[in-house]
């Protein structure tokens, strides 16, 4: 059942999908061109991620709500946890797209410097991602994708202009990720997925819950 829900969105953005492919690959190596500090690598990675999810999970709910999607789909023998689902299951399928793709782009892009990321910069990538969606689908679950599509909108466009200064700002500060626990190195590695996963669940059962008793 999800799987169709899934293949029922990507249809739904069939439009955008080969320029997101394309732009997967050309967005870091174009991005990283223009940044200039030693991080620029991940940076270009989850501007070019966070743009791709936003406007291929925006393109769907412009589609459902503009021809009332939800409440027909509610009609058939889909359930509506299933629905709700199925959109943190689609960005983590673009997820894991996008990386893939990213790898092409380091791999095109390694004289201009751009290289690969290691396990911890894709599970800071993943916990950024989850953060923003795990507010924004409960949110148009609650309110609507009408009411809510400016605020996320505007975050989004703002954030290749802040994202570098707020990246040269926290090295000029000498801060650092590294989690202060006793922990072996490998298993560090793998905190950020586990709380990313922990806030997508969290996310995705308030979802459940909002749509479940939402009036369509």
């Amino acid at each position: 059942m999800l799987f169709h829900l899934v293949k029922k969105d990507l249809i739904l953005a069939k439009k955008y999908i080969l320029f997101m492919l394309v732009f997967a690959v050309a967005g870091p190596i174009f991005i990283y061109t223009k940044l200039g500090f030693s991080n620029g690598s991940f940076v270009s990675f989850l501007i070019t991620l966070l743009f791709i999810e936003y406007i291929l999970f925006n393109t769907i709910s412009l589609q459902e709500d503009k021809y009332k999607g939800l409440a027909l789909l509610c009609t058939t023998p889909h359930k509506r946890e299933g629905v709700i689902k199925a959109k943190y299951l689609l960005l983590l399928v673009i997820f894991i797209v996008s990386f893939l793709l990213y790898n092409l782009a380091a791999a095109i892009g390694a004289s201009s410097g751009l290289t690969g990321l290691d396990a911890f910069s894709v599970g800071i990538a993943l916990l950024v991602i989850s953060i923003f969606f795990g507010i924004l689908i409960p949110v148009q679950t609650k309110f609507g994708y009408e009411k809510t599509k400016y605020i996320f909108f505007i975050i989004i466009f703002l954030t290749p202009f802040m994202m570098p200064s707020v990246i040269e700002w926290y090295h000029s500060k000498n801060f650092s990720l590294s989690l202060p626990l006793q922990l072996p190195n490998a298993v560090k590695l793998w905190v950020p997925f586990i709380v990313s996963l922990l806030i997508g669940f969290i996310s995705m059962i308030i979802s459940i819950r909002i749509f479940s008793k939402k009036n369509l």
